[in-house]
């Protein structure tokens, strides 16, 4: 088998075990603690990198992963919503970048590739670390131009971004004020990407909600009752006591029959097959 072929096969077959040892290497350089809902996030989506980045080996063409997308944006989407700054999200490419570099100098001094063969590694590695921040500077610039013009119809996709975590399982933040246009614009835009992923499991996160109210309510019941008619189980988390309370009072009944306080909660109980939590009262 040829050095080159050996490198992309290596890459295919280590995928889960490669983003495994990058996600530790970074976050043990990164000055804050990393939650460990974000490495889950973090480790699909280096998963997805690694076998892109296999098949662009293979045929020389660049293609960026959707879910590094999705991942970008959203991270570009929760520190607009935390009113922070996008250097918080730009300082930790560097880290990443030194990390994928040392595993890629060890695959290859244990495969003995050619000089040719690693830089070309390094070289589409760079392209889609590149790619992924100026999708986070563009999301970050257009959402904080968003949030200050209400752009309704263009704000409601990044105020749901959808973000992959395992095969068929999505998250969806809601960030921000859900209005009567922002509930259309997500059932227009984000409820069909939904259905091109082929997703069984959403899990509707709404720590992010700036405020509740009954029309929030009416808008949250319409998007979780479509997604369970399209058969897509809905797992609710990040209630703030002021939302239960609200879902107590109103009676509305959301789709979701599953409730954790966070997304974190609600993907160990999944990987452990935990039976459904009770309905909050």
């Amino acid at each position: 088998m040829e050095r080159n072929e050996q490198m992309i096969q290596y890459f295919t077959d280590h995928a889960e075990d490669l983003a495994a040892e990058i996600v530790e290497r970074v976050c043990e350089v990164l000055p804050d603690e990393i939650p460990e809902d974000e490495k889950r996030q973090a480790h699909g989506m280096y998963v997805e990198f690694w076998k892109t980045l296999a098949e662009m080996m293979r045929t020389g063409v660049l293609s960026i992963p959707e879910s590094l997308l999705q991942w970008s944006r959203a991270n570009a989407a929760m520190q607009t919503k935390h009113n922070g700054s996008i250097s918080v999200i730009a300082d930790r490419y560097p880290p990443s970048r030194e990390a994928l570099v040392d595993l890629l100098v060890e695959i290859g001094e244990e495969l003995d590739v050619s000089l040719s063969d690693y830089a070309q590694a390094v070289k589409l590695m760079n392209r889609v670390l590149d790619y992924s921040l100026s999708e986070t500077y563009y999301a970050f610039e257009r959402l904080s131009e968003l949030y200050k013009s209400d752009t309704e119809e263009e704000l409601a996709e990044l105020s749901a971004p959808l973000v992959p975590v395992y095969d068929g399982i999505v998250i969806i933040p809601f960030i921000g004020r859900i209005t009567d246009e922002r509930a259309s614009a997500i059932m227009e835009k984000v409820l069909p990407r939904i259905a091109a992923l082929n997703v069984s499991c959403t899990i509707a996160d709404f720590s992010g909600l700036a405020a509740v109210d009954d029309h929030v309510l009416r808008s949250l019941q319409q998007i979780e009752g479509a997604l369970g008619l399209m058969g897509v189980e809905v797992i609710s988390t990040g209630m703030r006591p002021e939302l239960a309370r609200k879902i107590a009072d109103s009676g509305v009944d959301l789709a979701g029959k599953r409730y954790y306080g966070t997304v974190k909660l609600a993907l160990e109980s999944m990987l452990r097959g935990e039976t459904p939590a009770a309905d909050p009262e």
